[in-house]
């Protein structure tokens, strides 16, 4: 019986949106209590509280991990939001992979037409030590995973005739 255990974790890199969008709720929230504390207004007061738990909300939001769990031939991919809250994206079965390649790959230039859902739980781009993998699953999803080749390796053993790491 081949069990195998592995387990990734990938943190999502911050976009320009995100951090546009942290800084202006921060600097707002600032001009509010500081108009609050000069004004002395109930109503701005209410203001700031909203905008702070708004605020709060926006950085639980925009500070993203994934985790890729390998086990008993399924891979766990879970969405970690700010290190506190968990929430399972997808698990994919081995079995069911077409293929698993990294970006760039010429084994994926049979799949580059096909009009499939994307479904992107990566950092976004190749992080030393990782590389960007498309997973093309049942026809009719493709996910993108930063994956280390020691995880690759893992899943390869299992599935070698879908799984490529060149």
């Amino acid at each position: 019986m081949n069990e195998s255990y592995k387990e990734l974790l990938v943190k999502k890199e911050k976009g320009p949106k995100e951090l546009v969008f942290r800084t202006v709720c921060v600097t707002c929230l600032v001009f509010l209590i500081l108009l609050t504390i000069l004004t002395v207004n109930t109503l701005v007061f209410l203001a700031a509280v909203v905008l702070g738990v708004l605020t709060y909300f926006v950085f639980q939001w925009t500070d993203i991990e994934y985790e890729y769990l390998y086990l008993d031939k399924e891979i766990t991919v879970d969405k970690v939001m700010a290190k506190t809250r968990r929430k399972r994206v997808t698990v994919l079965e081995v079995d069911k992979l077409e293929i698993m390649a990294p970006q760039g790959s010429y084994q994926l230039d049979a799949y580059k037409n096909r009009q499939v859902k994307t479904i992107d739980v990566s950092a976004g781009h190749d992080i030393p030590g990782q590389k960007l993998y498309f997973i093309y699953y049942d026809g009719g999803c493709r996910y993108l995973l930063n994956l280390d080749e020691d995880f690759a390796k893992t899943v390869k053993s299992v599935a070698p005739r879908k799984v490529y790491t060149d």
